[in-house]
């Protein structure tokens, strides 16, 4: 790996940019679908949204604009 300084943000490429556009839209469908569900819109429920959000989107945010740490 080279030591350059790198925004891996305009360097990405246009279909990685759609699958994380997609990831996320499916995602925000998901939290809507559970959150509208019959049991409604409770603590349980936001909380489940919440950690399904950091477990998917933080990975992703270190790699991808997280840069290297080292």
């Amino acid at each position: 790996m080279s030591k350059k300084n790198v925004n891996f943000a305009f360097e990405m490429k246009p279909t990685r940019i759609a699958g994380l556009a997609v990831l996320a839209l499916l995602w925000v469908w998901l939290c809507v679908g559970l959150l509208t569900s019959a049991d409604g819109f409770n603590l349980k429920n936001i909380l489940i949204s919440a950690m399904s959000g950091i477990i998917i989107f933080v990975p992703l945010y270190k790699k991808y604009f997280g840069g290297d740490k080292k």
